[in-house]
């Protein structure tokens, strides 16, 4: 929606400032900014919400206002599919939503002026898998993408959904890609004869995502270093604070793209997917789109077949197929069932770029 189309002036203040932080934030950011400007149209109409939310943008972020929005929210009153609604939002989507208010109270509030923000309890870290089970996942998927055609329950998995899943899943377990990275991935990113990929660390440089590094340069808890690097201090004493921002200045950076060597059966796997992947972008009206390593099979509302695949996409894709698997393989001897979360696969894997840039 553009800001003319909500209906109480706070509401389309502050779409239109998110709207002008195009191109200072990311493109992910930028929607789940859109996101909250949303549940703050829906919450407005809500009787638990102050009448004064309506009028400022100011007025959404003090305590009388986001007090309620915070009880819809994360009972999942604010959700924007009417079938979802009142299904409660997991602890991470929280956190989204908590961030996502840090930087817009930033954006509409005057300098240096405080604001109350809603608090919450550090997520459980999902368990990882062992090295047995990442091996029964290579070998399922290399079997699921040799069958026929597979339907039951409502899944359905063609040929190209098997092999797009098997290189994708190949790729995963060699190189330990976050779902953004993967996203960003072009077929220059492959050396030649399929021997290695390159993974652009979109946030690895990032001191979030060197929490265990940083904490034991501080000696300090995960959860005090998380806390500090997660932008929640009051959770922490000073003292905490600064060991931690210390560390962090310590730490070299690391490199923006980093090449990870491909097993022969990944190779052949990327292979597969590439001639599939082929007959997909050749039918583009655009040049500037057959360049990303990862496809759309289907059409969709983001647009026709072969266009580039999201991050939100591949996961939807991985878990569809682990869904598949998992019921394939239910009953088979020593088959436990694997996680749908590529997350949990990811950290599983214990992958080791090569020292050198291969030629291309």
């Amino acid at each position: 929606m553009t800001p003319k189309q909500y209906s109480a002036p706070s509401v389309r203040q502050l779409s239109a400032v998110v709207d002008g932080m195009t191109g200072r934030v990311s493109e992910g950011r930028l929607r789940q900014l859109q996101m909250v400007v949303g549940m703050f149209d829906r919450a407005v109409r809500r009787d638990e919400m102050p009448g004064r939310a309506s009028r400022t943008a100011q007025q959404l972020f003090t305590w009388a206002a986001l007090r309620p929005f915070w009880g819809l929210a994360v009972a999942g009153q604010l959700r924007h599919w009417q079938k979802d609604v009142g299904k409660p939002l997991p602890e991470w989507t929280q956190r989204i939503v908590r961030d996502c208010l840090k930087i817009l109270a930033r954006e509409v509030l005057p300098p240096g002026k405080t604001v109350r923000l809603p608090s919450i309890a550090n997520p459980e870290v999902k368990p990882t898998v062992d090295g047995r089970s990442l091996d029964a996942l290579y070998r399922g998927m290399v079997d699921l993408a040799g069958r026929g055609p597979l339907e039951r329950d409502g899944t359905t998995l063609s040929y190209e959904d098997r092999t797009r899943l098997l290189a994708i899943v190949a790729v995963l377990l060699d190189a330990a890609p976050r779902s953004g990275e993967l996203a960003t991935q072009s077929l220059s990113d492959l050396a030649a004869g399929e021997t290695a990929v390159a993974v652009r660390r979109q946030q690895q440089k990032a001191p979030p995502n060197r929490v265990d590094e940083v904490a034991a340069l501080a000696e300090v808890g995960t959860e005090a270093a998380r806390s500090v690097l997660g932008g929640w201090v009051e959770r922490v004493s000073e003292e905490t604070r600064q060991r931690v921002l210390a560390a962090v200045e310590e730490l070299e950076p690391l490199p923006d793209v980093e090449w990870y060597p491909l097993r022969e059966g990944s190779r052949v796997a990327v292979r597969r997917w590439l001639r599939v992947r082929q007959g997909l972008v050749e039918s583009l009206p655009l040049e500037g789109a057959k360049t990303a390593l990862w496809v759309s099979l289907w059409p969709s509302k983001a647009g026709p077949p072969g266009i580039p695949l999201r991050a939100q996409g591949i996961r939807q894709a991985y878990a569809r197929g682990i869904v598949a698997l998992n019921w394939v393989m239910a009953g088979s001897h020593g088959w436990e069932p694997l996680p749908t979360t590529m997350e949990q696969i990811r950290r599983s894997v214990d992958a080791v770029p090569l020292d050198e840039t291969p030629a291309s």
